[in-house]
């Protein structure tokens, strides 16, 4: 019988929170269990090593891009608005688990870094559904991907004020019909 995914959901959380609060060398499998509120038995019933958390984080990653491209898709503004407008940094379960793979990704983990590298490519090849122009369309992502990062490193609050944003999305708006 596979585990209850709540379980699963709970151990994963934990290892988020740690790692985006602390970092990855806080992220021991103690540490987790501690956080999740189980003993190291139960974190090992449903990860048995800091490797298969790793890979259990990843697919959540994965699971959560794929919510994304397909709201991305459907998009009434497109895809190259909705790019723009949903990167803030929100602190949703995305947000998190973005920034819990990116510090893997810091340490060197191969996984880590192949994971965010398709995030990319998969948002990427949304936006090339919609922008004909790649040039166009990596712009977009850059443009996005400036303003995530300027939220994430100011706790959310952003560089960009609403009547800003606006004003770039009106320019990804121009860039999309010139593209």
């Amino acid at each position: 019988m596979p585990p209850p995914p709540v379980a699963r959901a709970k151990l994963l959380d934990a290892f988020v929170r740690i790692l985006v609060d602390q970092g990855e060398r806080a992220a021991t499998l103690e540490a987790v269990a501690a956080e999740a509120g189980v003993s190291k038995g139960g974190l090992l019933y449903h990860f048995a090593s800091k490797d298969a958390l790793v890979e259990g984080l990843i697919g959540w990653l994965e699971a959560l891009v794929d919510e994304d491209v397909a709201l991305m898709r459907e998009a009434p503004e497109g895809a190259a608005e909705y790019y723009v407008r949903t990167s803030c940094f929100e602190d949703t379960p995305l947000d998190r688990v973005i920034i819990a793979v990116l510090r893997l990704s810091q340490g060197a983990d191969p996984r880590a870094q192949a994971a965010i590298r398709g995030l990319q490519q998969r948002w990427l090849d949304v936006l090339l559904e919609q922008v004909p122009d790649e040039a166009t369309a990596r712009a977009v992502i850059l443009l996005g991907d400036g303003l995530y990062y300027n939220a994430a490193l100011s706790g959310g609050q952003g560089f960009a004020t609403g009547e800003q944003i606006g004003e770039i999305l009106a320019l990804v708006r121009r860039m999309v019909a010139a593209g």
